[in-house]
């Protein structure tokens, strides 16, 4: 089940907390990112593996900001991020987001 986040304050719960989970930045108004929201949401329904999140850009820029700079990793909307052990292990954006390449993603790096 995906969770909406919004606060630096949940996200770091999650980074002390979480032993791996996946973040979905996603925008509300971009067709591209509600595909990608789409395929996101599709793997969170198939998957118990690992929890996933999502925050809406629109709604939560300051900690999508924060995100970027504190795991150097440049600001893309939509982008899923897989965190594990409190480190950025994998990314991906746009049209690269799909249940598939997020599945291969949690074998890879979790």
């Amino acid at each position: 089940m995906l969770k909406k986040i919004e606060t630096s304050e949940q996200f770091a719960e999650l980074v002390n907390n979480e032993k791996s989970f996946f973040l979905l930045k996603h925008s509300l108004t971009c067709p591209i990112s509600q595909a990608a929201f789409n395929e996101y949401e599709k793997f969170s329904t198939e998957n118990k593996v690992v929890d996933t999140y999502y925050l809406a850009v629109q709604d939560a820029r300051p900690l999508s900001n924060e995100i970027a700079e504190k795991f150097q990793i440049k600001h893309e909307s939509p982008q899923a991020i897989l965190f594990a052990n409190g480190e950025a292990k994998w990314n991906a954006s746009h049209w690269k987001i799909t249940n598939s390449s997020l599945e291969n993603a949690l074998k890879e790096n979790a």
